[in-house]
């Protein structure tokens, strides 16, 4: 007996059971199977008033996510990636900006775990939290404290 391909509905469940996403990700994600832009923002639209959809839970799960290796910036810019409005992402970000350091400090302890001794060590430190969206602040204060925190 042959397989029914999933409805729209169905796709967006499946995906939703997987993981929360934003509005914008599975209109993105559903848009190939849908036979009209119409159709899909019906079932998108019937998804949020369900409950099933919620960007505000998404914004929450990203940095649940993500917090632990990422900086303020790096989370920041995937939350625009995904067309949210800042009222949506402002709690939490203010959340990550007030644990910035002590998150820095656990991503540096577990790579690199004491202080840099030479220019070039502390420069290879401050380019590895600088990649992962941590303020020049907190890593100037996090390289040059490191050794005297405990």
């Amino acid at each position: 007996m042959p397989v029914q391909p999933l409805s729209l509905r169905g796709r967006a469940l499946a995906a939703l059971a997987r993981r929360e996403h934003s509005h914008a990700e599975l209109e993105r994600k559903l848009a190939p199977h849908a036979e009209s832009m119409e159709q899909l923002a019906q079932v998108l639209q019937q998804l949020q008033a369900e409950g099933w959809l919620s960007n505000e839970r998404f914004v929450q799960s990203l940095v649940r996510r993500r917090a632990p290796k990422l900086g303020v910036a790096r989370i920041k810019l995937e939350l625009l990636q995904h067309h949210l409005t800042p009222e949506q992402t402002r709690t939490e970000l203010e959340h990550l900006k007030q644990t910035e350091y002590e998150r820095a400090l656990v991503l540096w302890r577990r790579k690199y775990d004491q202080p840099a001794q030479t220019a070039q060590e502390r420069a290879r430190q401050a380019r590895f939290l600088a990649g992962r969206g941590f303020t020049t602040e907190v890593i100037r204060r996090l390289l040059y404290r490191a050794g005297n925190d405990d």
